[in-house]
């Protein structure tokens, strides 16, 4: 069995739990998206990790500026990049604040895939030209291997989204996966003895690249964290208090400005 380290203490905190389209979805006139509940209304999906005096944010989506502005976060030492469409990386040109204050590159983490997305998307940034204020980026390779960020350790979680690699996370306890219909058998035994689980779905109805709510429910309890939350929801997804009130004990619908404590 492999073995893990486990960790005093890590604060998550949910920065979206939103699909690519976040809810409300633009000039949608359905009752979710005219909710006023707050947990109705969802950024791009996004997290952030503190853990050993240092903060990891896994994805920055076109929400990323206002998400890191609502959650006053005033450091950010490493994102992890959990796969490259437009909802996990479109945001990154905002790293320049943190370029600027720091007087450093920001430490990327992403699949040798994603990596060419990142520099075909922000091109801009990786010409000859030392243009002042250009977001600057130190992009390191994932693979399927474990690595270090200034000491933490982190597990990639390889998983399909339909035929496309995504990875999720895991340090100590938690676990990150978001963007999937398939996570192999490799991977979930990676998934053993984890406490808290975050796994995607979208909606109700099946769905030909994710995960639906029945289908997320199902590998949570396979799984059988102590926890387990689902996010990247769409409002097909419906009501957050009626969804919530339909799950079994111990899994729930995360939400924007949710917060646990390992």
């Amino acid at each position: 069995m492999q073995e893990f380290k486990f960790f005093n203490l890590i604060k998550v905190t949910f920065l979206g739990s939103g699909t690519s389209q976040g809810v409300p979805v633009v000039a949608c006139p359905c009752d979710v998206c005219r909710s006023a509940n707050i947990r109705d209304q969802r950024l791009r999906s996004s997290i952030l990790i503190e853990v050993d005096h240092q903060v990891i944010l896994i994805d920055a989506g076109p929400d990323f500026r206002y998400q890191m502005l609502r959650a006053g976060a005033m450091k950010l030492d490493a994102i992890l990049i959990t796969h490259a469409h437009r909802d996990h990386i479109a945001g990154l040109d905002d790293v320049r604040s943190f370029n600027f204050i720091y007087r450093k590159s920001m430490d990327i983490y992403a699949s040798a895939e994603s990596q060419k997305e990142i520099k075909l998307e922000f091109s801009y940034a990786f010409g000859e030209a030392d243009y002042p204020g250009l977001p600057k980026y130190n992009l390191k390779t994932i693979t399927d291997k474990p690595f270090d960020i200034n000491g933490t350790r982190v597990i990639p979680l390889s998983v399909l989204h339909r035929s496309m690699e995504v990875y999720g996370f895991r340090i100590g306890d938690f676990a990150y996966i978001t963007d999937t219909n398939y996570i192999p058998g490799s991977t979930l035994a990676q998934l053993d003895g984890v406490k808290y689980m975050v796994v995607s779905a979208v909606r109700k109805e099946p769905h030909v690249s994710h995960y639906n709510l029945e289908q997320a429910v199902n590998i949570l309890q396979f799984i059988n964290p102590e926890v387990g939350y689902i996010t990247h929801l769409s409002h097909l997804m419906g009501f957050h208090n009626a969804v919530e009130r339909m799950l079994p004990d111990g899994i729930h619908l995360a939400y924007d400005g949710l917060v646990i404590n390992l």
